[in-house]
């Protein structure tokens, strides 16, 4: 039987979009496989690494008829990758095995039982279906997802903040040094709900949502997420933990405040960063009425000084930062100007967007 018979384009894009989360090596080898399940004229391939599954249905021509098997979803997509864009290629089922052929080239791939695969047990508590636009809520995540944890043993950090109530959907994410919080209005009043989603969801979302026009349907239970989209099907388990509390962490009335170039800022520290260490990434910024000194050093008594001329009237502060989490957040944003607002040198710090009152960024300072 001839399971798929299309231009080599259409296939790569399909299995790609559902290849993100599938693991090389894997402790259950089927997980390394996608699931080709054929109804009809229609085909259906699934992954799964048993905490995400993506499911997209596409039409990729093929023997009309039923049938369901797995194959190595990376190996797959790197014969493909190798073929002509244009060229029709064809996958054919013969006994346990598939026979991809493209050209004169042929391969003889091992497949597995369909019914070996391990499916994600889709919730029945799922709540109400909502949706947004998908440019907003890629939008969202980029403006957020650089401040997620990393393995970090309080593991509700290893994830964004999911916040949805009446009008407005807010995202935050914090690893206990920096907090991110992106919100935005939507069209419609949605009920209130408050998760975490991990962070492979999280850049896998990332990859997979486009700029385009199109919405997003969102449905949460307790432990469990489902994204509908572009004929794709996601469902994903949550985190689950108490979030922080972001509202406390967020300052009010910071007294000095200075609106300058993010562009000239993000240069002059990634060139004093050049002069910090690879294990202390701290450099000194002194605000003073009309300048902004950043330094840095390192242990080999090198030293970096760089001038900004600023508008600014306020109070002398002298403050230490973890270089990057300033570098990550000016390189997320991408409008010409943004707020620092400071209180003293040790407090934390808020960095906004002039025209963006829904982007919040706080950093805490760091002894130098």
């Amino acid at each position: 039987m001839i399971v798929l018979k299309a231009a080599q384009s259409q296939i790569l894009a399909a299995l790609q979009s559902v290849s993100g989360i599938v693991e090389r090596r894997h402790t259950l080898p089927i997980l390394a496989n996608v699931l080709i399940r054929k109804t009809g004229a229609q085909t259906q391939l699934t992954t799964s690494d048993l905490e995400i599954q993506i499911r997209t249905q596409v039409d990729l021509g093929g023997d009309p008829g039923d049938l369901g098997i797995t194959v190595g979803a990376r190996k797959l997509i790197d014969i493909l990758r190798t073929m002509p864009d244009d060229q029709t290629v064809s996958l054919e089922q013969t006994g346990g095995k598939l026979l991809l052929k493209g050209g004169k080239s042929r391969f003889t791939v091992q497949s597995l039982p369909a019914e070996d695969f391990p499916l994600v047990q889709e919730s029945t508590a799922l709540g109400p279906v909502f949706s947004v636009p998908q440019a907003t809520l890629k939008s969202l995540l980029s403006q957020v997802a650089f401040a997620m944890a990393v393995h970090d043993i309080r593991y509700y950090l290893n994830g964004i903040l999911f916040v949805a109530e009446g009008q407005q959907l807010s995202l935050v994410a914090t690893d206990g040094h920096r907090l991110a919080f992106a919100s935005a209005q939507l069209d419609t009043e949605v009920p209130k709900q408050e998760v975490i989603l991990p962070r492979k969801t999280v850049v896998e979302l990332q990859r997979l949502l486009s700029d385009k026009e199109g919405d997003i349907e969102l449905q949460f239970a307790s432990n469990q997420a489902k994204f509908s989209f572009d004929g794709m099907e996601f469902v994903t388990k949550l985190v689950e933990g108490k979030f922080p509390d972001y509202n406390r962490v967020i300052p009010k009335n910071h007294h000095n405040s200075v609106t300058l170039g993010r562009v000239a800022l993000l240069s002059t520290l990634q060139r004093t960063a050049i002069m910090t260490s690879e294990k202390f990434k701290g450099v000194r910024l002194n605000l003073e009425p009309g300048v902004l000194r950043v330094a840095s050093n390192n242990a080999e008594q090198e030293e970096a000084v760089d001038e900004l001329d600023i508008d600014y009237g306020g109070d002398t502060i002298e403050i230490g930062f973890n270089v990057s989490y300033l570098i990550d957040v000016l390189a997320n944003m991408s409008q010409d100007m943004v707020k620092l607002e400071l209180a003293d040198g040790n407090s934390s710090a808020l960095i906004t967007n002039p025209d963006n009152e829904h982007f919040k960024y706080v950093v805490m300072p760091m002894r130098i």
